[in-house]
């Protein structure tokens, strides 16, 4: 672990503090039974802000060697996740009109859920996915050709001198989770072709904030961009952002197209957003001031509703092992004396445990077998996929709760 003093992105040392979340476990080190007599690590979860380009990030840097070469997050688990990638991947096909003679190509391609798409339409693909159990699924069940490496400068080096560049070369969720920031940025331009796209997809900083998705910062997000902050960096790498899209995925993101300079310019959407970013205040840090405050507002709302509802003798649930429920479990407090078991469809989380408060992970089924009477819904950004798949639940009179923005019943 180390601790970062200067900006990730333009080496500003001017940081300052948004909000600390104090010592947290790491979010997806799920614990298997054996290990619950171990004391866990933790690490110190703290967010500041870079006046001189923007960009939001935490100060802790844990090796990415320890965070991702076994991973247990599986997009293809999400039928939202992969909806999506499939409707960007038919959508970049016809627009830059790929084929035979293309190469698509995705940074942290997890298990192949967005490069089946493209395989499906004819088109080449490589995946670089260093996760080397993910990265063996991606193979095995999906014929996805995948290199199991981080991807940087110098690999991006190798590549292109195989001639492995891409057409279109997609970076979903991913920026968030890069250390060397810039370096993978200028690996970007190095395996892009001269008229290549590259699709960034990223958590929006300003939904963020307005919508208090404090839970969405762990150790391995370790930067939350807005778009002047992604226009910055990309600009340093001589790429240009061509246009933007905000989408729903994971409670607000961004969806950025770019492409080498040469040739291209900032679209009307880009040029538009950065105004809004100005005039709503993405340079100072008195926008993000008061979010401190917020979090521990939502907390005193969720734990009195938790309170209320034990002292009532209900019981409770959680549905998501999501990296998110490991931040809002642990901060708020909220423990296996409250929060009996938490169901997940990814079998690989299955009979494990949330680190920290060691809330135990089961499969979805308990959820009707046990019918607690609320369910706290820690994976709030797929409410709607998850509340259609438990119908049955609420049908038997089960109540989810909503814990972002608001402690909302459903």
């Amino acid at each position: 672990m180390t601790t970062e003093t200067k900006c990730r992105s333009c080496g500003g040392s001017e940081l300052e503090l948004v909000l600390s979340l104090g010592q947290s476990p790491l979010a997806n080190a799920l614990l298997t039974p054996a290990e619950l007599s171990s004391k866990e690590e933790t690490f110190p979860l703290d967010l500041v802000f870079c006046p001189s380009c923007t960009l939001l990030q935490i100060t802790e840097t844990v090796a990415p060697e320890k965070l991702f070469r076994e991973y247990l997050y599986f997009s293809s688990f999400s039928d939202t996740m992969v909806k999506h990638a499939e409707a960007i991947a038919n959508r970049v096909v016809d627009m830059e009109k790929l084929g035979a003679g293309s190469l698509a190509m995705e940074i942290a391609s997890n298990d192949g859920y967005l490069l089946q798409h493209y395989k499906k339409r004819g088109v080449p693909v490589l995946g670089i996915e260093p996760a080397r159990n993910v990265a063996k699924v991606a193979e095995a069940e999906r014929g996805i050709r995948t290199i199991s490496e981080f991807f940087g400068r110098e690999l991006a080096k190798e590549l292109a001198a195989k001639g492995e560049r891409a057409d279109v070369l997609h970076a979903h969720n991913v920026l968030a989770h890069v250390a060397d920031l810039n370096g993978v940025i200028a690996g970007f331009r190095t395996v892009l072709k001269d008229r290549g796209v590259l699709v960034v997809e990223a958590p929006y900083a300003k939904d963020l904030i307005d919508h208090c998705e404090f839970d969405t910062i762990y150790h391995e997000h370790l930067c939350y961009f807005s778009l002047t902050a992604l226009d910055a960096l990309m600009d340093r790498h001589d790429l240009v952002v061509r246009d933007v899209e905000r989408i729903d995925m994971h409670g607000g993101s961004l969806r950025i197209f770019v492409s080498r300079k040469e040739g291209f310019e900032r679209g009307p959407r880009v040029r538009a957003m950065l105004d809004e970013e100005r005039a709503w205040g993405v340079a100072s840090v008195g926008f993000y001031k008061d979010f401190a405050k917020r979090v521990d507002g939502l907390k005193r709302q969720l734990t009195k509703v938790l309170a209320h509802l034990k002292k009532a003798g209900c019981t409770v649930g959680a549905y998501g092992a999501a990296a998110k429920a490991t931040t809002l479990l642990n901060y708020f407090g909220i423990g296996a004396d409250t929060v009996s078991f938490i169901a997940d469809r990814s079998t690989y989380k299955q009979g494990r445990y949330i680190p920290g408060c060691r809330v135990p992970i089961v499969a979805p089924e308990e959820l009707l077998a046990r019918k607690p009477d609320y369910c706290l819904l820690t994976t709030w950004n797929f409410a709607k996929e998850i509340l259609a798949q438990q119908s049955a639940y609420r049908e038997a009179g089960g109540t989810f709760i909503v814990p972002i923005p608001d402690v909302r019943l459903v």
